[in-house]
């Protein structure tokens, strides 16, 4: 039997980086039902959280699953669940692109603490800033203007 734990910090955003989620009962909504939805998938969502126009999702990746497909299922049908629930005002699209980047146990608390205080964290700088200091900070190579 193979034991396998390994933390990743997704970052995603809206289609374009329109400002769909504009409230925060929304965001909570939405949030609790991509947890949900991993859970159901088998997908374990440890922490949750994001502004208007993006979500940084902190997962625990199982034996058999990689960051793409799981990606993929987070962002696929809570865009679907969005639209079909006509949560927004407007059809509502995540980007195709995202960040992942991977988490030791010692730094989880500090991951945590930061999704959790994404309210704050933006009222002080934008998406875009942000966007930029992760491709500084994990030495990502910069090969798009945007982010998807």
């Amino acid at each position: 039997m193979a034991f396998v734990k390994v933390y990743i910090h997704l970052v995603w955003s809206t289609k374009n980086r329109l400002p769909q989620l504009d409230s925060k009962e929304l965001r909570l909504k939405v949030w609790n039902h991509i947890r949900e939805n991993g859970h159901s998938k088998g997908i374990f969502v440890d922490f949750i959280n994001g502004y208007s126009d993006h979500c940084h999702c902190l997962i625990s990746l199982g034996l058999d699953q990689t960051i793409q497909k799981t990606v993929q299922l987070l962002k696929g049908e809570s865009s679907f669940w969005i639209n079909k629930n006509k949560l927004t005002r407007e059809k509502f699209e995540w980007q195709d692109e995202y960040f992942a980047v991977s988490v030791s146990e010692s730094q989880l608390n500090k991951v945590r603490d930061y999704i959790k205080n994404q309210e704050d964290h933006h009222r002080k700088k934008g998406f875009q800033e942000e966007y930029e200091e992760f491709i500084v900070k994990f030495g990502f190579q910069k090969l798009t203007d945007e982010l998807g």
